[in-house]
């Protein structure tokens, strides 16, 4: 290899020796929305990674909701240790199939940047404001392209690749990503949380490994441990030397039904749920202040008016971005009568 090449072209040309045919080329990116100078170093999608990594939508995932809101314990997941553990199945598969490892982490580090306070029943709460207002509506997926498009960096975003983009966008169940490693990502979101809401709920006492029912088990194992083995080990001897990440009928219906049986189980499990219409209110509440009080939220917000976007949406991008403890301390704040020291 010539040594007048860049580290970063050297790290592109083994890609065509070493990956797989169906991988995503750092080279073939399809760039980003705004052309910039290629580092010396590293690809475009490791800049990507290290982006998402940087940001400061991704470290306030440390304390935001996973499932269980407030635990009272160290060990429950919350959804930065969910990213985490999405990131290192997606890149076992990736490196496994031969992919592009580190679009795979990008997208998987991403995925979750626009999850709300308090889980999916703070995502609950936003889409049913904005849609009581008549101006759209909020989905978690679209929120985490909006932070690494329009609210990050104070208005500038992260510039990251399309395919990085396109991979954070489709990672729901329904969707389809145009890279086999946003497919690898949308798969490991699912494996992931499928193991450790389960393994939380019996941590948590809400469920038991006896309660899953026999006819998942005997697919996919019998313990936490076995059935993430199970669906990561399915995943690639179905899918090696294809152009689609594929599960076996067998494990596929499996998972589905486990994941199913969880939404029964746990999602919807009272004690669970019993915390969640109060976050929904307090969240609903903090939304019709700062409507009123507009001034009031941060300048980094508040210059994306200046691009046009209407002051609900606004509001919701600020709440939405709060970790669960910020969202309770700015609501004490202003809704929480505080004692009289005296003059």
């Amino acid at each position: 290899m010539s040594e007048t090449l860049s580290i970063r072209e050297q790290t592109e040309a083994f890609e065509y020796e070493y990956l797989s045919p169906y991988a995503a080329h750092a080279r073939e990116s399809k760039g980003r929305l705004y052309e910039e100078e290629p580092c010396d170093i590293r690809t475009c999608y490791q800049r990507d990674r290290d982006r998402i990594l940087h940001s400061k939508s991704f470290r306030r995932l440390k304390n935001k909701t996973q499932v269980f809101l407030e635990p009272e314990g160290d060990h429950y997941r919350t959804r930065m240790t969910h990213t985490l553990e999405v990131s290192q199945i997606a890149r076992t598969l990736s490196k496994a199939l031969r992919l592009n490892e580190d679009l795979t982490e990008a997208i998987a580090l991403g995925h979750d940047l626009g999850h709300t306070p308090y889980g999916h029943s703070g995502e609950t709460a936003l889409n049913g404001i904005l849609t009581e207002a008549g101006i759209g509506h909020f989905r978690h997926n679209e929120q985490s392209v909006r932070i690494v498009e329009r609210i990050e960096k104070n208005g500038e975003g992260l510039n990251l690749t399309r395919e990085t983009v396109d991979g954070i966008l489709n990672h729901g169940t329904d969707a389809v990503p145009s890279t086999l490693e946003g497919a690898i990502v949308r798969l490991s979101d699912k494996i992931a949380y499928i193991h450790h809401d389960t393994d939380d709920a019996i941590r948590a006492g809400v469920l038991k490994e006896a309660d899953i029912p026999e006819v998942y088990k005997r697919v996919l194992g019998y313990s936490v441990k076995e059935r993430l083995n199970t669906l990561v080990h399915d995943i690639i001897l179905s899918s090696a030397g294809k152009a689609e990440v594929l599960q076996s009928e067998e494990v596929a219906d499996a998972m589905r039904g486990l994941r199913s049986f969880l939404f029964e189980a746990v999602y919807k499990n009272p004690t669970v749920k019993h915390e969640e219409e109060k976050a929904q209110g307090m969240l609903r509440m903090l939304y019709r202040y700062y409507m009123e009080h507009f001034d009031e939220i941060p300048d980094s917000y508040r210059i994306l008016k200046q691009g046009g976007d209407r002051e609900e949406v606004i509001v919701c991008d600020y709440i939405s971005g709060m970790t669960d403890q910020y969202a309770v301390l700015k609501y004490r704040e202003l809704f929480v009568p505080s004692g009289f020291d005296g003059p």
